[in-house]
């Protein structure tokens, strides 16, 4: 009996011990500035494809990703994604984005929510819109892609 009491004492302390562990990973401060920076490479990138109009820039999202635009029906999955980019390069009214990173939230390994401002330019460099944006970003075996991607205009639609 005192046996079985010592094993479970013992069990009992060794979950506990590898259950902060895995508390103390997952919370790490310390990746937070890491994946900012990365995060703020892989938005350079998005520029870049998207002065290009690029195809590829979709390669930047998750397979399940969506983008959450206002005043429209959620657009999700990547060949979603490409249509909508497609439409966009197409179009030509738009030449330029530009994402400011304000700050980004989450532990650094999984998830990570950024949150900024953007601005879109026409061919000639002129300030069409601007707004806010949060971003949930997901950390795969290829690196952080965008899983989630919402933003608005911080003017009244007209």
């Amino acid at each position: 009996m005192k046996q079985n009491k010592l094993i479970t004492t013992i069990l009992c302390v060794a979950l506990f011990l590898v259950y902060n562990n895995c508390r103390a990973q997952t919370a790490n401060p310390s990746d937070l500035p890491a994946a900012k920076k990365a995060i703020e490479k892989i938005n350079t990138i998005y520029f870049d494809l998207f002065a290009k109009k690029d195809s590829a820039i979709v390669n930047l999202y998750t397979d399940d990703a969506c983008l959450l635009s206002p005043n429209a029906a959620p657009i999700c999955g990547k060949k979603a994604l490409e249509k909508d980019f497609e439409d966009t390069f197409v179009d030509g009214k738009v030449k330029g984005v530009k994402f400011l990173t304000g700050a980004v939230y989450g532990n650094g390994n999984e998830y990570i929510t950024e949150e900024g401002t953007w601005q879109v330019f026409d061919p000639n460099g002129k300030l069409l819109d601007d707004g806010k944006y949060l971003k949930l970003w997901r950390n795969t075996k290829d690196g952080w892609k965008i899983f989630r991607d919402l933003f608005n205009s911080n003017h009244k639609a007209q």
